[in-house]
């Protein structure tokens, strides 16, 4: 997806051409670093995808004899189970899992306020609380308004958390607005399927509000008008190359994301700020530079990949520190308040030998733009461990013993002959059909042509794929009672047994749900709150030491409460 980034940074200075293939060929070493670096979780994720697809690759084996090649795509059930229950837990309450709260003893902001009946008091106060003015108008005083708490029985209210109700409004109108559950909804299936999941953002866009005006003859007439906005984006993991050192966004000394274009995708970065045109127009005239990767044959459903890729333009966006001296070349214009350090945090643009787009890292404080959550935690890793990478050797094990029975009951179904020609009067035809003739020489009657039937093992064979199903649900934490299996019996027979079970499997889900709270929607709420406390200025009353708690585990709770609230109710 093209970055929507419209945020106030320094302009793109003016270049000489020797200095860019220097400036461009670090970052490009660093690209290649990244890929490098990442090559083994690229193959765990063509596993995971064709396990998912239900793809027999050239890694599969097969025997001589093998002829079946049925692929169970049980991995797709499960997947498509953990990330439907995750949707359900966040996403099934009218209100975004988001809450804005004060912090126990806020900063910058008073904890109390009381209405204050002493006069003396308003002379006294030279510089009054833009905040406290607010609330004055809300509350519909006189400004009368006093910071601390209020006496004995008397009324007070609370500043901090006023600010912090403001803020959550905003911030859910927001993500509303944008539309933020959608792209969410991409980045968890991701982190379900591969075991990571990416959210790019929050960054500014401006958005077109629908509005209408009467004018002074009663008539409406349609009025739009921009607002600028934070806005969110999905980024695939095939497309992100973080640092291949670190473990975690905030451990990453650079990310880089890779962009495919088409023509006008690339045309269109003209009117996003800070990119040079004329870099944009030699980019377009010297046509399309995409470079194929070693995986994307394997998981693309082009007809026809080998020309496919050939109009596309590859776009490299690096986010990460540059040497000071680079960016002095760069033209960049260094903060006073970075002009001593010997590296500034930078967002660079490059497509070929070209630099598109080069600024001083725009966000206070500067951080890297992106939120990464792991389904399962890989404390070594970037990359999470997702449902299909732990059920992998479950699955082949149900594909290989389903074959086997296939393969056997094709010769279990079938009668073979055997057959004494001698026996028989030369020239005659051994196709069999009903009422054939088979013409003898001599011999006792019936040993000429006699019928060999094969043992049947497909329910040995069978019973071995039970097992292996139950082994993936062990593997995944995800009972097939969840997505749907019927003919349950033992614990599962029970209302108490099935909410046994439920509980039980409830916990993979928990922990799921626990590292999508610290490591997507924790982080995204704080983004949201430094670009309205740096961008938003229709709301500059909004102020305190506030904390994000994002309320996904508290989702899950208040489910289980309510289903042990049904199955009482069925029980009595």
């Amino acid at each position: 997806m093209v970055d929507e980034t419209n945020v106030e940074g320094d302009k793109f200075g003016t270049i000489d051409a020797d200095d860019i293939p220097y400036t461009v060929g670090y970052i490009k070493g660093k690209f290649t670093e990244a890929e490098d670096g990442r090559r083994e979780s690229e193959i765990r994720w063509q596993k995971a995808y064709k396990n998912y697809r239900g793809v027999l690759d050239g890694t599969t084996a097969y025997t001589a004899t093998e002829k079946s090649k049925v692929f169970v795509k049980i991995t797709k059930v499960k997947v498509l189970a953990a990330y439907g229950q995750i949707i359900d837990i966040l996403f099934s309450n009218k209100k975004f899992p988001l809450v804005v709260e004060s912090t126990p003893v806020p900063e910058g902001i008073a904890e109390f306020a009381h209405l204050s009946q002493n006069p003396m008091d308003q002379q006294q106060e030279e510089e009054p609380n833009a905040f406290l003015a607010g609330l004055e108008e809300k509350y519909g005083q006189a400004p009368s308004l006093k910071e601390g708490p209020s006496s004995m029985g008397e009324p007070q209210i609370s500043p901090s958390r006023e600010s912090a109700r403001k803020l959550e409004k905003v911030i859910h109108d927001q993500l509303v607005n944008t539309e933020a559950v959608k792209i969410l909804r991409h980045a968890i299936f991701e982190c379900c399927l591969l075991g990571c999941g990416i959210i790019k953002g929050p960054f500014s866009t401006f958005k077109e509000i629908q509005a209408w005006q009467v004018n002074q003859e009663g008539t409406r007439n349609y009025a739009p008008y921009q607002k600028n906005v934070p806005l969110i984006s999905a980024v695939s993991c095939w497309d992100f190359y973080p640092d291949p050192a670190a473990t975690s966004v905030e451990d990453c000394d650079y990310v880089i994301e890779r962009h495919k274009m088409n023509r006008e995708q690339l045309r269109s970065l003209r009117k996003k700020p800070h990119f040079d045109l004329e870099a944009i127009d030699r980019c377009l005239e010297m046509g399309p530079n995409y470079i194929e990767r070693g995986y994307e044959s394997s998981i693309r459903d082009e007809d026809d990949f080998d020309t496919a890729h050939k109009s596309r333009y590859e776009v490299l966006e690096y986010w990460g520190y540059l040497d000071k001296h680079l960016a002095e070349q760069l033209g960049l214009e260094i903060p006073e308040e970075q002009d001593n350090l010997d590296s500034l945090h930078t967002n660079i643009w490059i497509c070929g030998n070209n630099i598109l787009r080069a600024v001083v890292n725009p966000f206070t404080p500067a951080r890297i733009p992106y939120q990464s959550v792991p389904y399962e935690i890989n404390p070594y890793n970037f990359f999470g461990i997702g449902v299909a990478e732990n059920m992998e050797d479950a699955q082949m094990l149900m594909n290989g013993h389903m074959r086997m029975a296939i393969d056997n009951l094709v010769l279990a179904g079938n009668m073979v002959f055997d057959i004494d020609e001698t026996s028989l009067v030369p020239g005659q035809s051994m196709e069999i059909y009903p009422g054939k003739i088979f013409r003898r020489q001599s011999g006792v009657t019936g040993t000429a042509v006699n019928a060999v039937k094969f043992p049947s093992t497909a329910n040995e064979n069978i019973q071995m794929y039970q097992v292996s199903r139950q082994l993936a649900d062990e593997e995944t934490g995800i009972p097939s009672i969840i997505h749907g299996q019927t003919g349950v019996t033992g614990t599962g027979r029970t209302a108490a047994g099935l909410s046994m079970l439920m509980s039980s499997a409830g916990l993979s889900i928990k922990t799921a749900i626990k590292n999508i709270d610290d490591y997507l929607l924790k982080p995204m709420g704080e983004g949201y709150f430094q670009w309205n406390m740096q961008f938003n200025e229709e709301h500059p009353d909004i102020l305190g030491d506030l904390e994000i708690k994002p309320k996904g585990t508290a989702a899950v709770m208040q489910k289980e409460i309510r289903s042990q609230r049904l199955l009482t109710l069925l029980q009595t």
